[in-house]
């Protein structure tokens, strides 16, 4: 999976968010809010293809947490990005 083009993340009012790439895409009624992990996360695998795995391992690496709980905590961050239509997933 990768992230969609045009979204990026943005400080706003203190607190970074997804949003679409352009301010005058900027709708505030429907900002991803991204706490510091995910954070983490989005800018470990920006820009490129990535798994579950993948973020896992970042954890891993970043937070020193136990690896099943990483990929516990990473496949959730990926359903709420998928939900969020943020990402692409790969077609085979």
């Amino acid at each position: 999976m990768r992230f969609k083009s045009g979204f990026v993340i943005r400080k706003v009012c203190g607190h970074q968010v997804v949003a679409a790439e352009g301010l005058q895409h900027l709708n505030f009624n429907k900002l991803l809010v991204l706490n510091e992990t995910a954070t983490f996360l989005w800018k470990a695998v920006e820009g490129k293809d990535f798994t579950v795995q993948d973020m896992a391992d970042a954890l891993v690496e970043e937070y020193g947490i136990d690896a099943a709980l990483a990929v516990k905590d990473a496949q959730s961050l990926a359903d709420s990005w998928k939900a969020a239509g943020v990402l692409e997933e790969e077609t085979a």
